[in-house]
């Protein structure tokens, strides 16, 4: 079996801790399997560097100090591994080994860092890489960094290109809970859950796995969340299931788009509850909604416009902040769907230009954690369709 172990700071953030990781990673080598390792900053080494950066330091500089951070965990590591007769080796950017890279642009080149680290795979045998994780390498061999999150990143990413069959995220709570433990009563640990369930909790922030991990995860491989203090790297946690996938949704039947006007509506406590509560009770589903500073839009289907509108109506009237209703039919929503939507720098406008070029009118672009809704005229529609179909096949 090949795992990829990723330690968070917490997981490292002490000699004990040290000692209990290397044990961990001992007794998988023992089993006869063969294992690399993602080593974070220890504690909050990252945070306390960035911190003591008061000075204008360049891009290059700054990565080169927080890149201290993961060094040193990896050296400790690797040191505490040698002292249990692991052979170890640890690897950081300028090692000959070094396996992520990334283009002119900052972002991972994916096929120079699969093929470097297919060839780090060819070398497990024996012998356990304890590899810095968040940082990386541009092709002139310049520090760089994966982001925020970016240890996740490195160890879902080299799993994957690694060919591992899991990737095990070390970290300070008990896999994915039910709530936060430290809030909430009763919270207990969730057995299973899929790629789009933990990517909108992480993007709303449950920080347990970095989205941006999540993108790099296919059905081959399997990824687990488990405790620092489990001990045993090849059980127990939260199994990561399934993987993300581009889907275009286009809804079959037309909208309505109800459009209240109203003095600065956002900075009004309870004005979206008693709309929205006036409608659920009149068993009125809300596609969307959207809010500005002084309009609020809701999304309904075609069939019950006409209530719906007397239904805001008579709130509009009783209410001194708001001022008129308007309504528009014949909308269509198109949802683009898709793991990696958040980490593609300029997205949004890759998916509006070219609707914008055809002439179509977009009447709204609601964004979330997990899609991108965009609303135009129903006999757009198909045409829409047609041209974000092509956009993402390229």
């Amino acid at each position: 079996m090949r795992v990829v172990a990723k330690f968070g700071g917490t997981s490292l953030g002490s000699g004990e801790r040290i000692e209990r990781a290397a044990d961990s990673i001992a007794d998988v080598v023992a089993a006869g399997n063969e294992i690399a390792v993602v080593a974070s900053a220890m504690g909050s080494t990252t945070d306390d560097l960035l911190d003591s950066i008061t000075f204008e330091a360049e891009d290059e500089d700054r990565a080169e100090i927080v890149s201290m951070g993961e060094r040193t965990s990896v050296r400790m590591l690797k040191a505490a591994l040698a002292a249990r007769d692991v052979d170890a080796t640890f690897i950081e950017p300028g090692h000959p080994d070094w396996p992520v890279v990334t283009n002119s642009r900052g972002e991972v080149d994916v096929e120079e860092t699969r093929k470097r680290a297919q060839a780090l795979a060819k070398k497990l045998d024996g012998t356990v890489p304890v590899i810095t994780g968040f940082l990386a390498e541009d092709l002139d061999g310049n520090v760089t960094t994966l982001g925020r999150g970016g240890s996740d990143t490195t160890a879902v990413m080299l799993g994957r290109y690694m060919d591992a069959d899991e990737v095990v995220i070390v970290t300070d709570v008990e896999g994915i809970m039910t709530g936060d433990p430290h809030v909430v009563e009763g919270a207990r640990n969730v057995g299973e859950i899929t790629v789009d369930e933990l990517r909108s909790l992480s993007f709303r922030g449950a920080e347990v796995v970095a989205p941006s991990a999540l993108s790099y995860k296919d059905d081959s491989l399997d990824v687990r969340v488990i405790h620092y203090q489990h001990g045993d790297l090849l059980t127990g946690g939260t199994n990561i299931e399934g993987t993300f996938e581009n889907m275009i949704d286009m809804r079959d039947t037309p909208m309505a788009c109800l459009t209240v006007a109203g003095r600065a509506i956002r900075n009004s406590p309870g004005i979206a509850s008693r709309l929205t509560t006036a409608l659920s009770d009149a068993d009125i589903n809300l596609d969307a909604i959207a809010s500005g500073m002084d309009s609020m839009t809701f999304y309904v289907d075609d069939s019950v416009a006409e209530r719906a509108e007397n239904i805001v109506h008579q709130a509009v009237i009783e209410n001194d902040i708001l001022s008129s209703v308007t309504v528009t039919d014949d909308v269509a929503v198109l949802r683009v769907l898709g793991g990696e939507l958040p980490n593609q720098p300029g997205v949004i406008h890759g998916i509006v230009e070219p609707i914008s070029d055809a002439g179509i009118n977009i009447h709204d672009v609601i964004t979330s954690a997990t899609s991108v809704a965009i609303f135009v005229d129903w006999e757009d529609r198909e045409e829409t369709l047609e041209i974000l179909q092509n956009h993402f096949s390229q």
